[in-house]
């Protein structure tokens, strides 16, 4: 059983609540993250404790992550350029970051044989129309003239590295594939829709809907999906195997909208922005975007335990929160 646990991108939405849950678990956890994109305010609570450990550092740093990688028995792979904003905006920054950063834990681990749980996300399935996806299922990228799937891309890279180690070496390699996590700590602010209608939503701005929002989703609470993490760390069966890892719940981006107005009592109106507006000229996004759980189901029993009101609930009582303590 792992008990020492290295969470890379520890102080981000994910990684600080997988960090949480571990601790609570009894194990050993050691967070690192270079607050690009993690707050350290995430993590503040855990500082005090005896089993948790920060350190502030890019995963780049190979001194560093070899030694955090000697002491750990797994290491969750959660570090990475985030966000279709981001993306868009810095392609070079999202190719780099998550194919280097990928291929320098996998080398580090590779050293000392430590298990590594590989997060990659449900963009991996790119065009495809043929939900609900299931990890067998073929990919269907846009061109690379559209930076937009560099993200969808760099993350493949990453799935096809974790495996080869895993092929090659027998290095103890598992993929994740998130289906749009949300919960509290999640920022708006690369274009993560959740907390970005309830931010507009209790300000009394319009809810800006990219397209026409007919596009749907399956929104996963972070709550289920670290609960999943850690089953599939505990798991031997887990090793060289490719898991989805959401919800089914599925909901169209405007029906979205009109839920969090409902449930924030807002009266803010509803405004919807062309893609090429919201991001770039040629944007393209996936219509819908639905999980096959069937197989992570049967290795661990997941099953998502949070209804989409419950989780946008905890999403919209957290920034009030915040905004009480900004004085916004």
């Amino acid at each position: 059983m792992s008990e020492r646990f290295l969470i890379t991108g520890g102080a981000g939405f994910i990684g600080s609540h997988l960090c949480e849950l571990l601790i609570s678990q009894g194990k050993q956890v050691v967070a690192i993250d270079d607050l690009s994109t993690g707050r350290a305010a995430n993590i503040q609570h855990l500082l005090p404790l005896p089993s948790f450990q920060f350190v502030r550092e890019t995963i780049l740093n190979a001194q560093v992550l070899d030694r955090l990688a000697s002491q750990a028995d797994t290491i969750v792979h959660l570090a990475a350029a985030v966000g279709v904003k981001l993306i868009v905006e810095d392609p070079v920054h999202t190719i780099n970051t998550n194919i280097l950063g990928t291929e320098a834990v996998l080398t580090t681990a590779n050293r000392y044989a430590c298990k590594v749980l590989i997060a990659s996300t449900s963009e991996v399935y790119g065009k495809s129309t043929r939900a609900p996806f299931s990890e067998e299922d073929d990919c269907l990228i846009g061109p690379t003239t559209h930076s937009r799937w560099a993200y969808a891309v760099s993350k493949q890279v990453d799935e096809f590295l974790g495996l080869a180690y895993q092929r090659q070496f027998d290095l103890p390699v598992v993929v994740m594939r998130f289906f749009n996590t949300v919960g509290p700590r999640q920022t708006g602010r690369y274009g993560m829709v959740v907390p970005r209608f309830v931010r507009q939503a209790l300000s009394g701005a319009a809810l800006t809907v990219y397209g026409d929002g007919s596009q749907s989703r399956c929104f996963a609470d972070v709550a289920d999906v670290i609960a999943a993490v850690a089953s599939l760390a505990e798991r031997p069966a887990a090793v060289g195997q490719v898991f989805n890892i959401g919800s089914t719940e599925e909901i169209t981006i405007r029906g979205l909208a009109e839920r969090i107005i409902a449930l924030t009592g807002s009266r803010s109106p509803i405004e919807y922005v062309p893609y090429d507006k919201a991001y770039a000229p040629g944007f393209e996004d996936m219509h819908r975007r639905v999980p096959a759980l069937q197989k992570i189901v049967a290795l661990t029993g997941y099953q998502p335990r949070c209804t989409l009101d419950e989780t946008l609930q905890r999403v919209i009582a957290y920034e009030k929160e915040r905004l009480a303590a900004s004085g916004d």
